[in-house]
């Protein structure tokens, strides 16, 4: 991977709570697992920064190498990477993603 891609992409994840690499952007999700994760996040009243995979092959495919997995979303909170949609959903639904936010000083809407 380019070291530059790299450092953008470790800038992203260290310089914010919540990161989503997805399909598109937050308000404008292009991909249903896309707008999956950020609808939780929404219910959540968690903000997330978005970063559009489209816009930059470099970053679309730099993630799938940063990480070693390979499809999109990919999440990660507070520097740690998640994983993506349906893990997301299952942490959720289970109540443990609320836990690790919780856990690790998220701030939440009240």
């Amino acid at each position: 991977m380019d070291e530059q891609v790299k450092k953008v992409i470790e800038e992203a994840i260290a310089g914010h709570d919540v990161v989503l690499f997805m399909k598109g952007t937050r308000k404008l999700p292009q991909c249903g697992f896309s707008a999956v994760v950020v609808s939780i996040f929404e219910r959540l009243g968690v903000e997330i920064h978005d970063i559009n995979i489209l816009e930059n092959n470099a970053i679309r495919e730099g993630i799938k190498v940063y990480s070693d997995w390979p499809t999109i979303p990919q999440l990660y909170i507070k520097g740690e990477f998640i994983g993506g949609c349906d893990i997301t959903r299952e942490m959720y639904e289970s109540g443990e993603l609320q836990a690790l936010l919780d856990e690790r000083g998220v701030s939440r809407a009240a």
